[in-house]
């Protein structure tokens, strides 16, 4: 089990986008991989095959049996087969499996629960007179946001205070992509 198989790419795959990864064999005249020259990659022959004791069994050396319901854990043994619940059973049922299988002393491949969901307590502010503008927002994760028109706003001020201090009239635009904002045109 410990032997290692290489990875079998398809020729060029690694060159072009439209060329998929999965493999396909080289059927070109002049195919370098074909040709097993050195440096490319290998092609797949029948000499990398496992040995057909160990051949379709998990990494673990265990064979899989699929699991619907808790009640195909019966007839599986502990020390060679190991349990892998399907993917259309819900988690509810697949809960059921896997603790029939811990009393059972049987290894569950693919146990997968979803995390319950952490209960976060969600802040919501409600608009008031006082806070129309000034405030920040705070959304949901507690961090705090501060308004767009106040960033804009500011931004504008900048360029302006600019504009006054170098004696031009209009700010240019090399001073509006300093502030990091675009100029609005008028129109």
């Amino acid at each position: 089990m410990s032997y290692k198989r290489p990875r079998f790419a398809r020729e060029e795959s690694w060159r072009y986008k439209r060329v998929k990864e999965s493999w396909r064999s080289p059927r070109g005249k002049t195919s370098r991989v074909r040709r097993s020259k050195e440096g490319w990659p290998p092609v797949v022959k029948i000499g990398y095959s496992r040995p057909k004791a160990t051949r379709g069994r998990h990494p673990s050396g265990l064979t899989e049996v699929m699991v619907w319901r808790s009640k195909d854990l019966e007839g599986i043994d502990a020390k060679t087969q190991a349990a892998r619940i399907a993917h259309g059973v819900g988690e509810n049922k697949r809960v059921q499996i896997i603790e029939d299988a811990k009393k059972a002393n049987i290894r569950v491949l693919n146990p997968g629960l979803k995390k319950p969901a952490e209960a976060v307590p969600a802040v919501e502010v409600e608009p008031t007179a006082e806070t129309t503008t000034e405030a920040p927002t705070e959304t949901t994760s507690g961090a705090v946001a501060a308004e767009p028109k106040q960033e804009q706003e500011s931004a504008e001020e900048e360029v302006k205070e600019e504009a006054k201090e170098t004696g031009d009239e209009t700010p240019s635009k090399a001073k509006a992509a300093k502030s990091g904002k675009k100029r609005s045109s008028k129109k």
